[in-house]
């Protein structure tokens, strides 16, 4: 097996180079027209209590556990089709966290939330929070120490399981940024995740069939 640093290399890198190709575009949404008093409209960057900064901070909590699943369960299997999906996940949203933890700074808003979780939608309709998980789809604690104990077939059915929640609840999250963030470069990363998501769904829907377990 590859060592986790080579993982990690890759993913912060990623994360690193998204990072510094955001800045142009979320200036360019926030601020890049004119207002009615033909300033520009810096007034649309966001409040510290908005759906864009409340987006923002809880789906990078929300990424970070799923990046770090991923990095559990490669070293729990020699599947290489689990293997690559879990690079993958581990890839997409380590990129997508720096982003968002970007734009928190380029806004110049704290990366901790002033509030509860998720304060910034409604949470109706959300899968409900497991005990002990900080959002709706993230793993408990109990479970992220189940799955590092598991190995082979079993590791990649918890986590296939775990992430199937996971995405559940990012999806719901990722929706209401949609309905709810004013700035578009960020409503389009939303809507990016809820159709990327989706499809992971059933791809591990398929994987967990494909190994005798129900989705």
């Amino acid at each position: 097996m590859r060592k986790r640093t080579d993982w990690v290399i890759g993913a912060v890198a990623g994360a690193v180079l998204a990072a510094a190709g955001i800045t142009a575009a979320v200036a360019s949404d926030s601020s890049g027209s004119s207002g009615s008093d033909g300033s520009a409209e810096s007034a649309r960057t966001p409040s510290n209590t908005s759906a864009d900064a409340g987006f923002a901070r809880d789906m990078s909590v929300h990424h970070q556990q799923a990046v770090e699943m991923s990095y559990v369960v490669r070293d729990r299997t020699e599947n290489e089709e689990i293997r690559r999906l879990a690079y993958d996940i581990a890839q997409t949203q380590a990129n997508q966290r720096g982003m968002m933890l970007g734009w928190l700074d380029l806004w110049e808003l704290p990366k901790v939330s002033p509030g509860d979780p998720m304060e910034w939608m409604d949470m109706a309709g959300a899968p409900s929070p497991g005990d002990g998980s900080l959002m709706p789809g993230m793993a408990t604690n109990a479970e992220m120490r189940r799955l590092g104990e598991l190995n082979g077939k079993q590791a990649e059915i918890f986590y296939l399981k775990l992430m199937t929640a996971h995405h559940k609840g990012g999806i719901h999250m990722a929706e209401g940024c949609v309905e709810r963030c004013a700035v578009p470069v960020e409503k389009r990363l939303a809507q990016g995740m809820v159709e990327s998501q989706e499809s992971e769904v059933e791809l591990m829907a398929d994987l967990l069939r494909a190994r005798g377990a129900k989705p």
